[in-house]
C-alpha cells in the first residue's frame, strides 16, 4: 500500500480509534488529574510556575500505570483489521 491508499487507510483507522474504541475514555482517565487541583488552577491562570514548583516539592506523586502497552496493543489491533 502506498500513496493515497495509505493516507486513506490511516484516516479510516484514526476515525475508528476515535469513534469506536475506548481510546478517548482511556485518555480522559489517564489525564484526569490535570482537570482538578493545582493543574487546573495553573491552566486557568490562577497560579504561577513557582506555585506549581512548591506544590510538586511538597507532594509525592501517586504511582499509577500509564498503560502504555494497552495503548500500543489497541492501536495495533485497529491497524491490522
Amino acid at each position: 500500500m502506498c500513496g493515497m491508499d495509505a493516507f486513506a487507510r490511516g484516516l479510516e483507522v484514526a476515525n475508528a480509534l476515535l469513534t469506536a474504541s475506548p481510546l478517548e475514555q482511556w485518555r480522559a482517565e489517564r489525564y484526569a488529574s490535570f482537570d482538578s487541583g493545582a493543574g487546573a488552577a495553573f491552566a486557568a491562570g490562577k497560579t504561577t510556575l513557582a506555585d506549581l514548583a512548591k506544590h510538586a516539592a511538597g507532594n509525592a506523586p501517586q504511582q499509577i500505570s500509564g498503560r502504555q502497552e494497552a495503548y500500543e496493543n489497541l492501536i495495533n489491533q485497529y491497524l491490522t483489521r
